[in-house]
């Protein structure tokens, strides 16, 4: 078992490495953008991105899922699975492709700017395609392979950005020839097994486990994405342009999310049938929104600063994009949301009702459009990130409230609610407008990051044998006596 768990751990390391460093090699990318496309050329590929985002659950339909679900009559599955998503992405593109002009005007980007449909085609194939080979690497345990490809891939899309951009002058066009460029590599790069088999009762059984997926992962993309086509029709592109490089900038908070999930799966899977889990599940939601709440304060303290730091000369973020920097906080925040919604998720997968995870998803995706819809016409791009914010909260509203019936877990909500004062608090100064230059403003952030969890201890948040244990790691580090060193 220790080497099945362990085996376990090395893949769920990898895997998260992997998808960290591809989130960071694209993040590179943005302030690269702000200095070399205007915000309504930003506008433009951040929209078309997102359709591109959004397209690709319909394009892929959870065949992937369907597929490792059906690995042990993996041959046959591959070649069934594969030719499916062949035979329909070749037939989605195609649509698209033969009327560009039409899907460009449907999308907001105008029927000039048909040629970026196309290359929005080509990309859709050709990720589509790829997603069941990449799901037989992680089936087949090669993590390192899986990891290498996507990496390599997506660092050629950052070197191919930067030539297209600075030397050919390509402008929007280059960035989804990189794009194009950078999955062609991709599916070369990665071995396949297809045999343009199709076995009709196995494709009912993979039919049968994907579809029902399909809804889900639709709710579940377009509260992520669907604001920028939104903004782009009540806002335009300039508006989209500056909000998609703030949002951006909320990468941080995302990827501490994204590892959390990566290891959080396993471990409350595992545990499930021990007893006191549930307790143990109550207590990593606290510790986690403790550690998030206070590492989203400093971020949104100071990742302005970083925007306007200089680095060669320029600054980070094109000054141009700075009018957006005021939507930070609520982008970190509504992501911490998001990552309380997949704490919540423990006892929904364990009871095995993941028709709730369904329901959650639309309803999120339903409240965001809504909310952005009310929000935008008044508070321009200032309304996507609290429409965000609300379909995250009742995202994990519908979960905790299915939870306890299914798999009570007995959340610690009196702590959760301290944490959320004492972060409310502390940066009361900040939210009621209070902001200066020079070192007032230093101090007071600083002092602000320092006062959390000073606040926490005073308010009696800790319990005693957290107290006894952080006394120990003080200690350990020299920074207190150690409890048996006698004065």
């Amino acid at each position: 078992m220790l080497k099945d768990l362990k085996a376990l751990g090395k893949e769920s390391l990898i895997y998260g490495l992997s998808t960290v460093g591809a989130r960071l090699l694209n993040f590179l990318l943005m302030p690269f953008y702000t200095h070399y496309l205007l915000p309504a050329e930003y506008g433009v590929v951040a929209t078309v991105f997102s359709y591109i985002a959004f397209l690709n659950i319909l394009y892929q339909y959870g065949m992937d899922q369907a597929y490792m679900r059906h690995y042990g009559q993996r041959e046959k599955a591959f070649s069934t699975a594969y030719s499916c998503v062949l035979v329909t992405s070749v037939a989605f593109s195609a649509v698209l492709a033969l009327f560009p002009g039409f899907w460009a005007q449907l999308g907001g980007i105008g029927a000039a700017r048909g040629n970026l449909v196309l290359y929005a085609a080509a990309i859709l194939f050709l990720d589509s395609i790829n997603v069941l080979p990449f799901a037989d690497l992680r089936m087949a345990h090669k993590p390192f392979y899986f990891a290498g490809v996507r990496m390599a891939s997506i660092t050629l899309n950052v070197i191919l950005n930067i030539i297209f951009l600075t030397r050919s002058h390509m402008g929007i066009e280059g960035v989804f020839l990189a794009n194009l460029i950078s999955s062609l590599f991709s599916v070369a790069a990665v071995p396949k097994r297809f045999t343009f088999t199709f076995d009709r009762e196995l494709f009912g059984k993979l039919a049968a486990y994907s579809l029902p997926l399909l809804p889900a992962g639709l709710g579940a993309m377009a509260v992520q994405v669907i604001d920028r086509p939104i903004l782009l029709r009540l806002a335009g592109e300039s508006a989209v342009g500056i909000y998609q490089a703030n949002y951006r900038l909320g990468i941080f908070m995302v990827l501490i999310v994204s590892m959390f999930d990566q290891a959080w799966r396993p471990f409350f899977i595992e545990r499930a049938d021990k007893p006191g889990s549930p307790a143990v599940f109550a207590r990593v939601l606290t510790y986690f929104t403790v550690a998030l709440v206070w590492l989203g304060v400093a971020f949104s303290f100071f990742i302005p600063d970083l925007a306007r730091c200089q680095v060669g000369g320029r600054a980070l973020i094109h000054e141009s994009y700075w009018p957006g920097l005021s939507i930070v906080p609520v982008v970190m925040f509504a992501y911490l949301i998001n990552g309380v919604y997949v704490n919540l998720l423990a006892p929904i997968i364990i009871a095995k009702r993941t028709k709730v995870i369904m329901l959650a998803t639309i309803s999120g995706a339903a409240v965001n459009i809504a909310a952005n819809f009310a929000l935008i016409p008044y508070f321009g791009i200032f309304g996507p990130p609290w429409a965000a914010f609300a379909a995250y909260c009742v995202m994990a509203l519908i979960v905790y409230y299915y939870g306890r019936r299914y798999f009570p877990v007995p959340y610690e909500l009196k702590r959760l609610a301290m944490a959320a004062f004492a972060a409310l608090l502390v940066c009361s100064p900040a939210l009621a407008g209070w902001q200066t230059a020079g070192w007032p403003w230093m101090l007071y952030r600083l002092a602000a990051i320092c006062a959390y969890p000073a606040l926490l201890y005073a308010a009696g948040f800790f319990l005693p044998e957290e107290k006894n244990k952080a006394r120990e790691l003080l200690a350990r580090f020299g920074l207190m006596p150690r409890p048996d060193v006698g004065l």
